[in-house]
């Protein structure tokens, strides 16, 4: 999803409303109402298949910047939670064996396993996806 990911029917909502205010009248046509709800759900499914084209070419992209950032993510989380497990406790553990009293800093790991967990879900559905060879017919 883009970054300013919003649902296009709450702008329709809007739009509606604005117009009612405007003319004094509402469509009670159902059919109308219909017609306009499924405009706006291709209108919506239109940007999403924009977006989508915009991610692959951004993987595409031989520039670190724009094809690296959802790697680095990755590395983030595999480095965050190496020194929540690993690190940390190893550096606490030979300190209070030296006598010291260390405090490290500490990581909010509920927020980095949500962000961890997704990205293995995505990771784990486009596997299937190239398991089953449905990768390109969506």
């Amino acid at each position: 999803m883009g970054l300013l990911d919003f649902n296009l029917g709450d702008i329709g909502d809007v739009l509606v409303k604005a117009r009612e205010a405007l003319t004094g009248k509402s469509i009670e046509d159902p059919v109308k109402k219909a017609e306009i709800a499924l405009q706006l759900q291709q209108l919506e499914q239109a940007i999403n298949m924009g977006q989508i084209e915009v991610n692959k070419e951004e993987a595409k992209n031989p520039n670190l910047f724009t094809s690296g950032w959802r790697p680095a993510i990755g590395w983030v989380g595999a480095i965050a939670l190496a020194y929540t497990y690993i690190v940390a406790p190893t550096v606490v553990w030979i300190a209070e064996l030296n006598g010291v009293v260390a405090k490290l800093p500490t990581i909010d790991t509920g927020v980095l396993f949500n962000l961890i967990l997704a990205m293995l879900g995505f990771g784990g559905l486009r596997t299937y996806e190239k398991i089953k060879n449905v990768q390109d017919k969506h």
